[in-house]
């Protein structure tokens, strides 16, 4: 069994209703510890070099963007799969107006043990992710993730303009 995989990316305009991690809880008796906190920070100087690579403008690490993937992270690590669905129907467009952010809106997954230049080698060489990555209608991101066990993580990457 691989240590990794990728998930393909949809893209969402932001519209859906408002849900609440109240209702999540139920589903385990403890959420995962809230890690990868300061993940954007960290990968700035990548996102700026795949940017810049292509000739587009450097993104800025955004804090809602990141407490939205950083929520995803915690969603699949309780539910022990990737998808951009978490829970008891908890979509991407629901947590994106849950927090705020803007349409457009993107989001990429990953899954296992990798660090920052494996993750997003992984991304660029995936036609969803990279496009995702390189849409010049994107300014801001967050990155983050959560530990499943050991060192293995799920990541969220979410974009935005």
């Amino acid at each position: 069994m691989p240590d990794f995989a990728i998930h393909p990316t949809r893209r969402f305009v932001v519209l859906g209703g408002i849900a609440t991690l109240g209702a999540l809880a139920s589903c385990r008796s403890v959420l995962p510890t809230a890690q990868g906190g300061g993940a954007s920070q960290a990968a700035t100087r990548h996102v700026a070099a795949i940017r810049g690579g292509n000739s587009l403008s450097a993104l800025a690490p955004d804090a809602k963007a990141e407490a939205a993937a950083l929520e995803q992270a915690r969603f699949m690590v309780v539910g022990g799969r990737m998808d951009h669905t978490a829970l008891a129907g908890r979509d991407f467009v629901s947590r994106m107006k849950r927090n705020r952010i803007p349409a457009p809106a993107a989001e990429n997954l990953a899954h296992g043990r990798m660090d920052l230049d494996r993750l997003f080698a992984m991304w660029m060489n995936s036609e969803g992710h990279r496009r995702n990555m390189l849409d010049p209608r994107f300014s801001r991101f967050g990155l983050a993730y959560a530990e499943e066990s050991g060192d293995s993580r799920y990541w969220a990457l979410v974009l935005h303009a």
